[in-house]
């Protein structure tokens, strides 16, 4: 595969006012050693991507722009989310670049995994993902859990990748077909390993975040986690029928016991025993209608074909852009 493709780093941002400087200078570094040693067109760029930021990110983003060619970005007319926000930003990258890479604004991944992951690319890879080789900085809550959601994941037969965010090299032959891929409940991680072509992993140390704060506190992670079950599995649903079944024959069993203790009569008084089984199975029912219904609303949200991302402003034109799935 020939050098000099044009590269185009895509970094989501909502509310990253102090970061996106310092970002901006440590990347720019990095590119034009890439261009030094002829390894990325000179026209490569950084695109951020502004996810209805409520503080100074935009205007921060235009301001680098007008003072450093090698940033642009686009902003959506209000907040969609990491994902869609990430698909916005892939899929206006896509017209102008040849490969793409997808990172976080606090450069919590490692920059210089960029260096093996082209070299994998123009060897061939269509795909190399960034994946963690440890999570030894995170706290013990936050380990657990995330380890939990990925073997969790592979449990629902979901093909993921251990321990990869969305930190991942991507050609334009595979964002042409990511485009048609059209689900409104996105999970980019379960979608590119359908995607297919040659892939390989490059595996780094993530650093802490040197300003600002998280943008995926406990809620948004857990909501992120169950998306992407509902989206990618209908296991959840195949083990409220198994779940189901087992307690049909569990109730067979005791009411066959009934009769026999009824006919012996030893029979014992009280009401403990019913009152459990009802709120058992009430509760059992509730928790089977919540799972089935989130399947049904996202059948309803699929429906609609809403567009999942709107661009209001799009600093590589000159006019108002909007782009629709």
């Amino acid at each position: 595969m020939k050098k000099n493709n044009i590269l185009y780093i895509i970094i989501p941002c909502f509310n990253e006012e102090k970061v996106l400087k310092n970002t901006t200078k440590r990347l720019v570094k990095k590119l034009n050693e890439f261009i030094k040693n002829n390894k990325i067109s000179k026209n490569s760029k950084i695109m951020y991507v502004n996810d209805g930021s409520r503080d100074e990110t935009w205007n921060i983003i235009k301001e680098l722009n007008n003072k450093e060619k090698m940033v642009t970005g686009i902003s959506l007319s209000r907040n969609k989310g990491h994902q869609n926000a990430l698909l916005a930003g892939l899929m206006t990258a896509k017209e102008y670049a040849d490969v793409v890479i997808s990172m976080d604004a606090d450069l919590q991944d490692d920059i210089d995994a960029i260096d093996e992951m082209l070299d994998k690319y123009y060897d061939g890879c269509q795909i190399v993902y960034g994946v963690r080789k440890a999570r030894k900085k995170d706290s013990f809550f936050k380990r657990v859990t995330a380890q939990g959601f990925y073997k969790f994941m592979k449990l629902m037969g979901v093909d993921i990748i251990y321990n990869h965010a969305d930190y991942r090299l991507t050609s334009k032959i595979v964002l042409d077909e990511l485009e048609n891929y059209k689900e409104v409940n996105l999970f980019l991680r379960g979608i590119f390993p359908l995607i297919g072509f040659k892939t390989d992993i490059v595996y780094y140390d993530r650093a802490e975040r040197f300003a600002g704060k998280s943008k995926y506190p406990l809620k948004k992670m857990l909501n992120f986690a169950w998306d992407g079950i509902t989206s990618f599995s209908v296991k959840p649903i195949r083990f409220i029928l198994t779940f189901g079944i087992l307690i049909l024959i569990l109730s067979f069993i005791l009411i066959c016991y009934s009769i026999v203790m009824k006919i012996t009569n030893h029979t014992v008084p009280g009401w403990t025993f019913i009152i459990c089984s009802i709120w058992f199975i009430a509760g059992v029912q509730m928790l089977s209608l919540g799972i089935i219904g989130e399947y049904i609303g996202k059948i309803y949200n699929e429906t609609k074909g809403r567009p999942r991302f709107i661009i209001s402003e799009n600093l590589l034109e000159t006019k108002e852009t909007r782009y629709k799935d």
